[in-house]
């Protein structure tokens, strides 16, 4: 009976600690549209078109090439954000 108990007991640790938590919260559609203006793209753009603006802006703004480090991240989470919601 003890083993039973101790079994549950590490079964529920297991469930709930050791899950996974999601790092981003759902994206908003606000957030969506924030992600399109910074890479400069329409509603209709589609994954080729998203890399294409991602791959432009990030020559201009890497830091190995003086751009800003905080710039080159918002451009890279807004291609992260479009490219998931368009899954």
């Amino acid at each position: 009976m003890k083993w039973i108990i101790v079994a549950m007991v590490i079964w529920l640790a297991w469930r709930f600690l050791a899950k996974p938590k999601p790092k981003h919260k759902a994206a908003s559609l606000a957030d969506e549209a924030a992600a399109r203006a910074l890479l400069g793209l329409d509603a209709a753009a589609g994954p080729d078109a998203i890399r294409a603006a991602h791959r432009r802006l990030v020559a201009d703004t890497h830091p190995d090439r003086g751009g800003s480090a905080e710039l080159t991240r918002r451009i890279n989470a807004a291609r992260d954000l479009l490219l998931k919601s368009r899954r």
